[in-house]
């Protein structure tokens, strides 16, 4: 093929080139197969215009597509102990660590900010599945407990993203014990009257869905979301049935009453932000009559 490229035009090597690769240019999606050009799929949410299949974001674009267009301020995370016991499988777990802050530039797998959600001031944290899978561990913790104290030290309301495999396991008990902190924490909002809004994607589970991640004041899922605790394969394997259809996906859930509201990506802006006028109003009228 060498003789090829030496009569091919400069224009078409240019389109070829490799900064034109097909994985710079199109997207595949997971559930139909269909190749999305990239352009399109940002354009559309990350949502499938075939099958309207809602693609697993990063906590970056999460907050793109939340937040007011130049309102975004984002935390510094907190400086937690790295490492803490030496833990090792195939792999040491600091060179999993470094291998997914290369692969998703970020520090852990949750991203903590503040800014405004058509114009209300409020503060977001999100997880990042792609940093080994969203799971807790202490810098996990520590970023929400972080985000809570913002919104307690500013009133304004917390919105969390879960998209969460469950507890670190390299961390041990220490990942664990991020459970009742944040719990704590959220306890805190209630006790000032700050709502808390919860929006479940794919997947939530694990310690996260058995912490913060259910203790929203209002809980919305993505569309065929998988929610639980352990994965169906698990429960099955354990009671020895077969689990009935959509179990434990957003749909699912919401006609069995864990989750308030199924929303599709395009309009979750404006129905969290129709939920926290209603909540906010109604902390205003009860301030006024005490």
């Amino acid at each position: 093929m060498n003789w090829f490229k030496k009569i091919v035009p400069p224009g078409l090597k240019k389109i070829f080139s490799k900064r034109s690769s097909t994985k710079d240019l199109w997207l595949k999606c997971n559930n139909c197969e269909a190749m999305i050009f990239h352009k399109d799929a940002k354009e559309n949410l990350y949502v499938c215009n075939e099958c309207d299949h809602h693609m697993r974001i990063s906590a970056k674009e999460r907050f793109n597509q939340l937040l007011d267009q130049g309102s975004i301020k984002y935390i510094e995370d907190p400086i937690v102990p790295i490492d803490p016991l030496k833990f090792r499988d195939e792999k040491k777990y600091i060179d999993r660590l470094k291998e997914s802050k290369k692969k998703t530039k970020i520090a852990d797998s949750v991203v903590i900010g503040y800014g405004y959600i058509n114009k209300i001031s409020v503060t977001l944290a999100v997880h990042d599945f792609q940093f080994m899978g969203g799971s807790l561990g202490m810098a996990a913790g520590e970023s929400i407990i972080k985000a809570i104290k913002h919104s307690l030290d500013n009133h304004c309301p917390f919105i969390l993203c879960a998209s969460s495999g469950g507890a670190r396991m390299q961390e041990g008990i220490l990942s664990l014990m991020q459970m009742p902190r944040t719990t704590i924490m959220i306890q805190a909002l209630r006790e000032k009257r700050i709502p808390y809004i919860v929006l479940l994607t794919n997947p939530t589970t694990g310690g996260v869905t058995a912490s913060y991640a259910m203790l929203g004041d209002i809980h919305i899922a993505e569309p065929n979301a998988l929610i639980g605790f352990a994965g169906p394969r698990v429960i099955e394997n354990t009671i020895k049935e077969n689990l009935p259809d959509g179990f434990q996906k957003s749909e699912y859930l919401l006609d069995h009453g864990m989750i308030d509201m199924v929303s599709h990506r395009k309009d979750l802006k404006n129905n969290i932000t129709s939920i926290l006028e209603i909540l906010m109003n109604n902390e205003i009228q009860k301030s006024a009559s005490i």
